[in-house]
């Protein structure tokens, strides 16, 4: 998988974080759009949209691995995804862990499946 794989759009589920909640919570769903970086060739920058809130992302993957920071104020990390593109999903399914940057220890599971459209 190469950072072309990773342009396009992207759903996002993010599991909720208290287990066994009662009731037990809904997961946290976002949408990622992630286009050509314009300034670093082997990467991509876009969005992530959730909760009414929109953030900037940029990152890559190298050798199936996923890393993308995110920024809500377009300056200071807010959170990063770290994750692995899933075996046999043919680059369409990545899974790992979103970390909150102000919050450290704060981590959610996360699966990304691309979203089918015109590349």
């Amino acid at each position: 998988m190469t950072h072309q794989h990773l342009q396009g759009r992207w759903h996002a589920e993010l599991p909720a974080i208290a287990p066994g909640a009662s009731p037990p919570q809904p997961p946290t769903q976002a949408v990622l759009q992630l286009g050509p970086h314009p300034e670093l060739a082997h990467s991509v920058r876009g969005t992530v949209q959730r909760s009414g809130a929109t953030a900037q992302v940029s990152g890559d993957v190298d050798d199936g691995d996923l890393t993308l920071e995110e920024s809500i104020n377009g300056t200071n990390i807010s959170a990063t995804w770290t994750g692995r593109v899933v075996e046999g999903s043919c680059g369409k399914e990545i899974r790992g862990t979103w970390n909150n940057a102000q919050t450290p220890n704060t981590q959610q599971p996360f699966i990304l499946r691309k979203q089918a459209g015109w590349q």
